[in-house]
């Protein structure tokens, strides 16, 4: 067989193949059975730092780091017995100067005439500032993971500290307004009662924040989105009646969603009654519920033919805390900053799109839920 292919009988090919095998940009090495260098490219010189005489004089044992040695074991009596044809493994190596360099390798078989194994051939790969970049990811994860657990530990800390101080101020407030009932008529007093009230509702808002995090997987059910939004039109029936809003459900009957019970109400809920509540003077007020299905996701399209939201000037600021785009009394500016964050800590995003004296859509990705052959 090396006579076949010797340089002798087919000089050209055999150029052609020692050129392609030296200048490849990738490692590529023939071993044999028991680790020992026959054939190595430039490429794995450049890689490991070592001549092809000091890489012929050492076996490939000898420069892996030692944590590593054994990850080719169960692979390689794989390809020896003939159950794989290939295999692929990430392994750490000492280049010549000291420094660890991670490697991903490719292992094949040449066989012998007979059909047994005879040599290998090993491609190399250097992984090293890929893997390095993961494992900054990884720390960078890690940190950020455990910021927000201090974060979410001191922010329930500090809730329930205010809500202790703000309880104790207003019973205060009303052991003097029983004690010295004059003081009702007290500007100062008036505003120290505003001032309490404000912070009341303040509190009331942070533990509401406090409250949102990352959904876990054991947290989350299947839900049918179509009886949800019936539920929440019942919900604002009187609202709707009252200011005479017109609301359709046209979601599919069908559709389940993954989701929490509390937080899937709550969201439906606050956009219903946002749409009422901006609704256009003009015109009577309607509002639309429908549905779609895009990839892995579950769509809700909550459109109004309301007041509109001036999305080049606010669309930045729109689902952002204490942030408030009308004139409207009641509008404080955290409804919409909560339902994003429930939406987003069950793994889905809200789009909006509006036209000021037109109305406005959200549409809120939902995960789907993928029936399965026993349901």
């Amino acid at each position: 067989m090396k006579a076949l292919f010797s340089q002798k009988n087919f000089p050209d090919t055999y150029d052609s193949l020692e050129s392609i095998f030296n200048n490849t940009y990738n490692g590529i090495a023939i071993l044999t059975l028991d680790g020992d260098w026959i054939k190595v490219n430039d490429s794995v010189c450049e890689l490991f730092g070592y001549t092809r005489l000091e890489l012929f004089n050492m076996n490939i044992e000898h420069i892996i780091f030692r944590e590593d040695l054994g990850v080719h074991q169960i692979k390689y009596e794989r390809l020896l017995q003939g159950k794989i044809n290939r295999y692929r493994v990430r392994q750490r190596y000492f280049h010549k100067d000291g420094s660890i360099i991670w490697v991903l390798i490719s292992v094949s078989l040449i066989a012998n005439a007979d059909g047994s194994p005879g040599q290998m051939i090993w491609q190399f790969s250097d992984i090293t500032n890929r893997k390095l970049n993961q494992d900054k990811l990884k720390l960078m994860l890690s940190v950020v993971r455990e910021q927000n657990e201090r974060l979410t530990a001191f922010a329930e800390i500090i809730t329930h500290n205010l809500r202790s101080h703000s309880g104790n101020l207003s019973t205060i407030e009303g052991f003097l307004a029983e004690e010295f009932p004059w003081l009702k008529d007290n500007e100062n007093f008036t505003l120290l009662n505003h001032a309490i009230g404000n912070l009341a509702e303040t509190v009331s808002h942070l533990t509401e924040v406090a409250k949102i995090k990352q959904v876990e997987a054991c947290e989350v059910q299947k839900l049918n989105l179509y009886d949800y939004v019936e539920k929440a039109i019942y919900t604002v029936a009187a609202f709707a009646k009252n200011t005479k809003t017109v609301i359709k459900n046209e979601v599919d009957e069908d559709l389940l969603i993954k989701g929490i019970p509390a937080y899937l109400d709550s969201i439906i809920l606050n956009f219903l009654t946002n749409a009422i509540k901006y609704r256009h003077e003009d015109r009577v007020a309607e509002v639309k519920l429908s549905s779609a299905e895009e990839g892995n996701y579950i769509i809700l399209k909550i459109e109004d033919n309301g007041q509109g939201i001036d999305l080049e000037k606010y669309g930045k600021k729109l689902f952002q805390m204490y942030k408030t785009f009308h004139l409207n009394k009641d509008a404080i500016g955290v409804g919409l900053f909560i339902t994003k964050n429930h939406i987003e800590s069950m793994g889905g995003k809200v789009k909006v799109c509006s036209e000021v004296d037109v109305g406005t859509t959200f549409s809120i990705y939902f995960k789907a839920h993928k029936k399965t052959c026993l349901e």
